[in-house]
C-alpha cells in the first residue's frame, strides 16, 4: 500500500485543461514556491493521472522544490475504448505528439516557463517520454525513466540530448535487459542505469518505490538547477 505524503512546501496548485491538436487534456499542476524546475509525468499503459504511485512520486519531488504536471495523455472517450483494444497505450508517435503539446502549453504558461522542465515517463510512458525529448532538445532539460520500455522509442533514442535515468527493479529480469539495450544506444553525455534491488516491474514491494523516487528527485535536483546556480555546480556523477 502506498501512503501519500501531504504537501509541506506553499506554492500553487491548480486543474489544467491542456488542449493538444484541439483535444482537451485533463491535469493537475503543482508549482512550489522557489520551484527549481517543472516535470510532466507520462504514465505507463492502462494507467492515468490518478496513479498512485506517479502520485507519491510526484509530492517527493514537490518536496525538493520542484512542480509536477500529472496529466492524461489519453481522453476519458479514448481510454474507454483502450480498455478493450490496448492500442492507444503502445501507439508511442501518438503519445510523444500529445507530451509535446503539453511540454509547449508549459513552457508558455506564465507560471512555468521560466522553469527548466524535465519528464518521468512509466512503463510505455518512458518511450514516448524519449521520443518527445529527442524532438525538444533545446526545451527538456533531464528524462527519469521508472520500470519503462526506453526501447518502445526505437531511432530517437541516438537523439535524446537530455541527461538520462533508467531505473529498473532488480527482480525485473526482461526490462532490466531491454533498459540496458537502450542505456547502450542514448548518446547523451549523462546517462546511467539504476537498479533498485528487490523490485517487480511495479515496485509494489516495501521500501522500493521510495527508493526509485529518492532516485528521479536527486537527478532532476541535479540536472533542473537554475542555471545561474548550475554553473558553479559540480559535473560529477553522483
Amino acid at each position: 500500500m502506498i501512503s501519500e505524503r501531504k504537501p509541506e512546501l506553499d506554492g500553487e496548485r491548480r486543474e489544467v485543461v491542456i488542449a493538444v491538436d484541439r483535444v482537451p487534456l485533463e491535469g493537475t499542476l503543482v508549482v512550489p514556491d522557489e520551484a527549481k524546475g517543472v516535470v510532466l509525468f507520462a504514465h505507463g499503459s492502462g494507467s492515468s493521472r490518478h496513479s498512485p504511485r506517479n502520485r507519491y512520486v510526484a509530492q517527493i519531488l514537490q518536496s525538493q522544490r520542484i512542480g509536477t504536471l500529472l496529466f492524461d495523455l489519453l481522453t476519458r472517450q479514448e481510454e474507454s475504448v483502450d480498455q478493450y483494444n490496448a492500442k492507444l497505450r503502445f501507439d508511442i508517435p501518438f503519445l510523444a505528439r500529445r507530451l509535446v503539446g503539453a511540454t509547449r502549453w508549459i513552457a508558455n504558461d506564465s507560471n512555468t516557463r521560466d522553469l527548466k522542465i524535465g519528464y518521468f515517463g512509466a512503463s510505455t510512458g518512458a518511450g514516448a517520454a524519449l521520443v518527445a525529448a529527442a524532438e525538444l532538445p533545446r526545451i527538456v532539460s533531464a528524462v527519469v525513466s521508472r520500470g519503462g520500455r526506453p526501447d518502445l522509442a526505437g531511432s530517437a533514442l541516438g537523439l535524446v540530448r537530455a541527461p538520462t535515468l533508467l531505473i529498473v527493479g532488480g527482480e525485473d529480469g526482461p526490462v532490466i535487459a531491454m533498459n540496458r539495450e537502450a542505456l547502450a544506444q542514448l548518446k547523451c553525455l549523462d546517462k546511467q542505469l539504476a537498479i533498485v534491488p528487490g523490485a517487480t516491474h511495479l515496485f509494489e514491494e516495501p521500501g522500493t518505490l521510495e527508493e526509485a523516487a529518492r532516485l528521479a528527485a536527486e537527478w532532476f535536483s541535479r540536472h533542473l538547477m537554475p542555471a545561474l546556480k548550475a554553473q558553479g555546480a559540480s559535473s560529477k556523477s553522483y
